[in-house]
This record gives C-alpha cells, structure tokens and sequence, in this order.
C-alpha cells in the first residue's frame, strides 16, 4: 500500500479567498488528502474570539475548488447533524468532487463551542453510543435503496439518499483514541482510522489494540486504513523550531505537554526521520495539520524537499 500524504487545515484565522488559493497549491503541489475539521470556534479554544468558517459549507468550496486530492472532514461530530443529514451531505460532496470525498465520524470535545450554540454535549458514554448509531445509518444510507433504523438517539423510516454517491462505496473514517469503545467502532464499522498528536510509540500501540477489535468483530485489520495528523510546526532552523515550541505551550497550556509528542517540531532534514517514525508504526496515510499563521517557507520546503523524500522511503 502506497503512503498517503495530506493536509488537515483548520478554517480558521484565514479569509476564504486565502483558504481557496491554499487549496490550489496543495493540490497542484501532489499532496494526497484535504481536509477540514468541523468546529464553529477556534482550536484549541480561546472563546470563539477568532474568525472560523463552518465545515459542510467550506467543504463545498474545497471540493469544487480542487482536482485531484481526496478531500473530507476529520471529523463530523455526531452531536451536530443527524445522521441522515449528513449521509445525503455526503453524497453531496461525493457529486461535487467528482468521486473524491470520504467522511469522518467523531465522538467530539469542543464542549465550548457547542454550549455557545445551544447544542446538548452529553457524556462521552452516551456520545459514543450516538456515533456507534449514527455510523450505522449512514452507511446503509449510502449503499442501500431504503433504510429503517430505530435507535435510542437516531431514527430514520423508509429513507433513501438518491443520486447514489459516486463511488461505490464512500469511505467512513472513525477519528479518536479511546480503546474500549472508538476502535471498536471503527474495527466494526469503519474504511478507516484516524488519530491525532500521538507519539510514534502511542500510534503503534493504539493500532495494535485496533488489530484486536478487528479479530474480535471477524474483520481483516488490513481492511481499515490507518491515519495519523500531526501538528505542522516544522521550522527552517533552530531557532524557528523553538520559536513552534513556545507557540505550541502559549496556544495548548494544559496540553503543551502532550502535543509537542505529535508534532512535526523539526527542522525539514530531521521531518523524512520523523515521519519515517510514523510508517514503521504502522501509518498508511500521514497529515500535517494547518493553523494559520504558519511558517510559510517552511510549509514550502515540506512540499518540494520532504514529501519526495517520505515517497522514496
């Protein structure tokens, strides 16, 4: 299986001239994947102080802005539309793309955000039960004519989703980390697994457990994809290195401490090591994830010096 590389770009803090004209370079540029995340406030969270575009209408400009990429959104949290809803989204975006898009499916933890906008945001229990639902709807949305589903959270009666999409059978990723009950949602239910600012070490752990869930729910672990994002705070120096370092303590605070571990925090001669790392512990697809401001030669010398070199390992 060949290495998937992509981009996670937050839509935040940026114009949407500024988003569309990125996503022409990272297309143009050869990078595999495209996303956005699906937020109304910032992250990390400073009080929806900061500019932020929502996801299903941002995901339409990028699906018809780009040609090539994969695109999707890691990840829908299952709290905000119902499940139905975001079947048809999807086929949507699938029609737009040209057969391109791929759905993310999450638990949540922007409990912030979706206070502000009067969503409930239950425990994390319940939650995963919704996803586990909302995951089951979608898919037979998206591949049979009609669908009957009665769920304690979400019910649908006779529901088709005409046009089909595209492909024949659209991708579903389940984004998280939590081993009893996320990976196994996604060994039962899933195309693919994704997961943010980990340590090489704590990858390749979390994917052993998901091998697992698949030999629990009588699944080939080869069948699931496995992602990982990394925070992208590649410098061109020392000096800019240390500089990410501190912008990651001043953004995350109570985090600081965990997110460097799954950080791209190096100079672009240490990034083909580093991502190598991620391979050897089992990542099929790599994502570096975008806030604005970046360093943009450094985004640069990703694009042009590290991506070639990460293809040839």
């Amino acid at each position: 299986m060949s290495l998937s590389l992509g981009v996670h770009i937050g839509q935040q803090n940026m114009s949407m001239d500024g988003l569309r004209a990125l996503w022409r370079k990272l297309d143009g540029a050869g990078v595999d994947w495209l996303s956005a995340w699906d937020h109304f406030y910032e992250a990390p969270p400073k009080n929806g102080t900061e500019p932020h575009f929502e996801a299903l209408a941002t995901l339409g400009a990028l699906a018809a802005e780009t040609r090539h990429a994969r695109i999707g959104c890691l990840v829908f949290y299952i709290g905000y539309r119902n499940p139905a809803l975001l079947a048809k989204a999807a086929t949507t975006l699938d029609h737009i793309s040209g057969g391109r898009f791929e759905l993310g499916l999450g638990a949540g933890w922007h409990i912030w955000e979706a206070t502000a906008y009067g969503y409930p945001f239950p425990d994390i229990g319940t939650r995963l039960d919704m996803l586990e639902e909302g995951v089951q709807i979608i898919r037979q949305m998206l591949l049979e004519e009609r669908t009957d589903f009665n769920g304690r959270h979400f019910q649908v009666v006779d529901a088709s989703c005409l046009p089909r999409p595209v492909q024949r059978r659209l991708p579903i990723w389940i984004g998280g980390t939590g081993e009893k009950r996320t990976l196994r949602i996604a060994a039962a239910h899933a195309d693919g697994w994704n997961a943010a600012y980990l340590s090489p070490g704590e990858f390749s752990r979390l994917n052993q457990v998901l091998d697992h869930w698949c030999e629990e729910e009588r699944r080939d672990p080869g069948d699931i994809k496995r992602a990982i994002n990394l925070m992208f705070n590649l410098g061109v120096d020392r000096a800019d290195v240390e500089r990410q370092r501190l912008r990651i303590a001043e953004d995350w605070r109570v985090l600081r401490g965990r997110i460097p571990e799954g950080a791209l925090l190096c100079t672009p001669d240490r990034a083909v090591e580093r991502l190598g790392e991620y391979v050897a512990a089992g990542a099929r697809e790599i994502n570096i994830a975008l806030r604005a401001p970046w360093n943009e030669e450094a985004l640069d010398a990703y694009l042009t010096e590290v991506m070639p070199r990460v293809r040839a390992l």
